[in-house]
């Protein structure tokens, strides 16, 4: 089996990694992340730097917060351009812009190296039960190579297209996301101050056309008040950021993406940005 090494052990990182662990590969990871430690017990081995990890692994996967950590890690000082080898494979999982990771699979094939960028959607639950949807972009022969690694990961596995197509499909699940979020905390604000029955109306709605998980676990943490993060606010608001960008790059007018991207805007401003990407019904009762 290949060596893996993994950089990103965050909320997602750590379970992916952890489950790449439990399917039996060889993992590395950073000693300076404050999540080692787990890995580490688990049976992984740490190093100091992306350099050395790159040097003495087969396949590099990253899973960062956003398009400058990942160019960093990847081009900056030690970082593991300076140590991959010819005929590794390098997997970008994080969320970030389709133009840097066309520029990283430019950078790869410099260094005889394959690429993929291969986002994810599932969230926290779905990084730890191993069940997320992971949307690739890159060459056939590398996602074959991957493949494996993914199945250790998520279940909704698809190769979308040439190097980009995956951060574009991200981009597009984000917005589709951001907009029925922005579209069920209209309606229950709504319905709300018409004192309608909030769990009746879900439950109706949910047997309709209306019907999503959107609605369905979203719509029950809006009744709840249950907004611990899942995914929070300010990284959704960052993804809308990389969906509008692109569609400047496309010239694709994307109004209705750029008013929830608004709403996140004023959400984070408001000091809302750690609370879940639900919560943007506060802003709305705080309108009322």
């Amino acid at each position: 089996m290949e060596k893996i090494g993994f950089i990103g052990l965050g909320i997602m990182g750590k379970p992916m990694a952890l489950n790449l662990r439990k399917a039996g590969y060889d993992v590395m990871v950073l000693s300076q992340s404050k999540a080692a430690d787990p890995l580490v017990e688990a049976g992984a081995q740490a190093v100091s730097n992306s350099k050395e990890l790159a040097q003495q692994c087969d396949v590099i996967i990253t899973m960062l917060p956003d398009s400058p950590d990942v160019e960093q890690v990847v081009t900056g000082p030690d970082g593991v351009l300076e140590g991959i080898k010819s005929g590794a494979l390098f997997i970008d999982m994080s969320t970030i812009a389709p133009a840097t990771a066309r520029t990283i699979y430019k950078l790869m094939q410099e260094k005889g190296v394959e690429a993929l960028d291969a986002p994810v959607s599932g969230g926290q639950v779905g990084a730890e039960s191993a069940s997320l949807s992971i949307m690739v972009g890159g060459s056939e022969a590398a996602f074959a190579r991957a493949l494996p690694l993914f199945q250790a990961m998520g279940k909704n596995i698809i190769h979308i297209g040439e190097p980009g197509a995956g951060q574009t499909t991200k981009a597009c699940n984000q917005m589709i996301v951001g907009i029925t979020i922005q579209a069920v905390a209209e309606a229950f604000a709504l319905a709300e101050k018409a004192g309608v029955n909030l769990e009746k109306m879900r439950e109706v709605l949910l047997g309709g056309f209306a019907q999503s998980r959107i609605l369905d676990l979203h719509g029950k943490r809006m009744i709840d008040r249950n907004f611990a993060p899942g995914f929070k606010i300010k990284l959704h608001k960052k993804d809308m950021g990389i969906a509008l960008k692109t569609g400047d790059e496309f010239s694709v007018p994307l109004q209705a993406t750029a008013l929830v991207a608004n709403q996140m805007k004023a959400a984070v401003e408001g000091g809302n940005g750690e609370l879940d990407h639900s919560s943007l019904l506060l802003l709305l009762e705080k309108k009322e």
